[in-house]
């Protein structure tokens, strides 16, 4: 990725006491640093979220910790578990602390007068196909619990396909998700394939029922290429309500 990563920008209203500004990023499988941390300059925050796959294998992983390093030294930085830390069978919880960063590991805290969480992707540590099967569940226990805590909650989800099938009848507010990579090959607004939901998949790009958004994510983990589907930074202002 040598070009800077577009920008795309969500404010919502909600019952939270101040506004909140987030960044949102995804999948970055190795990207280059250098223009998602350019951008990262021009975008106010109050945190940064990272929705998984901030690494590629357990011998690619450098710049993602790289990544997490330089991004920590401008704002908080929240890490949540995807499918390629998972199948790294390298100890993630101890990367992520070397960097500054939280990791948010079928876990969550209280930030800025919200809690955040983060679900942890249901692959098994090692599994070095599981990219490509169907995605196992979740620790649905820890989402329900998450659910049932007061006030506003926002939960890093790493895949959207989650929603459908474990979130949707949940009490929390707003997910965040990566992991379709936009559908890779986008025509007509939608994308062609997604991991876990496959040909013509639902959930690859934007906001769903007002409650989900899915970022097209960053790097390029497949020699196929990205058609019609830039690389995406998400930009989201939550303010109270009137």
């Amino acid at each position: 990725m040598k070009a800077a990563p577009r920008v795309t920008r969500y404010e919502l209203c909600a019952p939270v006491e101040k506004p909140l500004s987030f960044v949102f990023v995804s999948d970055l499988h190795e990207c280059d640093n250098a223009p998602v941390l350019s951008a990262l300059n021009g975008l106010p925050a109050d945190a940064l979220l990272v929705g998984g796959d901030f690494l590629h294998t357990g011998v690619g992983y450098e710049r993602g910790v790289s990544f997490l390093t330089e991004a920590a030294k401008k704002m908080p930085v929240f890490v949540s578990v995807g499918n390629h830390e998972r199948k790294s069978g390298l100890d993630i919880a101890s990367l992520v602390e070397k960097t500054g960063a939280v990791l948010l590991d079928d876990g969550f805290l209280s930030f800025g007068g919200i809690t955040l969480g983060g679900l942890s992707s249901g692959f098994p540590t090692g599994d070095k196909q599981g990219h490509f099967k169907k995605t196992p569940p979740p620790d649905t226990a820890f989402a329900a619990r998450f659910a049932s805590l007061p006030g506003y909650k926002l939960l890093l989800c790493h895949h959207p396909e989650y929603y459908p099938a474990y979130l949707r009848g949940l009490k929390i507010d707003l997910i965040l998700s990566g992991h379709a990579h936009g559908g890779q090959w986008r025509f007509f607004g939608r994308g062609l394939f997604a991991p876990g939901q496959g040909i013509f998949p639902k959930y690859t790009a934007g906001t769903y029922e007002r409650r989900l958004i899915v970022s097209r994510g960053l790097g390029n983990p497949h020699p196929i290429p990205r058609i019609f589907n830039p690389p995406e930074i998400v930009s989201i202002r939550i303010k109270p309500r009137a």
